[in-house]
């Protein structure tokens, strides 16, 4: 297995990122490679300055950077010497022919650019309408799968619906939640309430024999155990997975500095809880996000990445290629074709 990785992409690149990925080399298998893609000499420098030597890693030079703030379809298109560009390249099938494919590509880069390059180079699995990003969000009933949150800000109804899909079986393979509840992320409970998209969707996966649908779930319903899986429009799943995650840290900072300013000696004692509940919560613990749907592993981390993110990315991308959940995807969106097709 070869797996890329984008090291000038994220807000603590390049260092975090070539930390994070060369700590991940006890993951790998004696005959898989890690391919770092970026600034040759910054990366000649750092494994140096580290003092490793292992022929398991390549280095596949690039002379541009694709920045976070860089309009995502015209940064591919001028710089086609990015990292962000030649990773998903490295991914597509088209590198089958020259021996450079890599299956497993991973960038805390820019997200517009990464997703846009990855469906121009890797395309999409048969039968997948439009790829959406993934999350598995921590809650006190247990991990909920959010998608899409960010890929797709505007959907359509089917494509909310293969979301349903392809998150559910990703809920299986890699939570192991068997016959996950799947809910739309709405205004209300009630199915008078929601947009004409939600209500298109929701009448299309309520048909569905392949998806446990439990019908709409509200904001707080992410965190009270209604659903499993929870799906939504790129641009409000964005929203969410940020508020989530600020509110998260707000809260664990509020509740440490009550609890020292009322009695420091308390807080030294409740210091261990504090840090194994924040651990849980903690989104650099999860790695990436994959982008379900795109004919590969293609995992998008977060901007702020730091080592361990990168480490958990790549622990978390290759249990997702053992569990071969791509093929798992293909597989139902297939059985579903067919029982659409035998009903009209």
């Amino acid at each position: 297995m070869r797996i890329a990785i984008d090291v000038m992409g994220g807000d603590n690149a390049p260092d975090a990122i070539l930390d994070g990925a060369l700590d991940a080399l006890d993951l790998l298998a004696d005959d898989d490679q890690l391919v770092l893609v970026g600034d040759e000499e910054i990366i000649k420098d750092v494994i140096a300055e580290r003092g490793i030597d292992d022929s398991r890693i390549v280095i596949d030079p690039t002379t541009q950077v694709i920045a976070m703030d860089d309009p995502p379809v015209t940064a591919i298109r001028t710089k086609p010497d990015s990292s962000i560009v030649r990773i998903a390249r490295l991914g597509g099938k088209r590198s089958l022919k020259d021996g450079e494919h890599c299956e497993i590509v991973i960038s805390a880069g820019n997200t517009g650019a990464m997703v846009a390059a990855a469906q121009m180079s890797m395309r999409r699995l048969p039968g997948v309408h439009r790829p959406g990003i993934v999350v598995v969000m921590p809650t006190f009933h247990g991990p909920v799968v959010l998608c899409d949150v960010g890929a797709n800000p505007e959907p359509r109804a089917t494509h909310l619906h293969q979301y349903g899909l392809m998150a559910s079986g990703y809920a299986e393979k890699m939570i192991g939640i068997e016959n996950p509840r799947v809910a739309l992320l709405s205004i209300g409970s009630e199915e008078a309430k929601g947009n004409t998209l939600v209500k298109e969707a929701s009448a299309t996966m309520k048909k569905d024999p392949f998806l446990n649908y439990v019908g709409y779930a509200e904001g707080r319903d992410l965190f009270d155990g209604k659903a499993d899986v929870i799906i939504c429009e790129g641009f409000t799943g964005n929203v969410v997975l940020k508020l989530a995650e600020g509110l998260a840290a707000g809260l664990f900072k509020t509740i440490a500095a009550e609890i020292f300013e009322h009695d420091p000696e308390l807080a030294a004692r409740f210091e261990p809880v504090v840090k194994s509940i924040y651990k849980k919560h903690d989104y650099h613990e999860y790695g990436g996000a994959p982008l379900l749907g795109a004919n590969g592993i293609c995992v998008i981390c977060h901007g702020s990445s730091e080592a361990r993110s990168i480490y958990a990315a790549i622990r978390t991308s290759i249990r997702f290629a053992k569990e071969n959940v791509n093929q798992s995807i293909v597989e139902t969106l297939e059985k579903y074709e067919t029982v659409d097709e035998g009903a009209a």
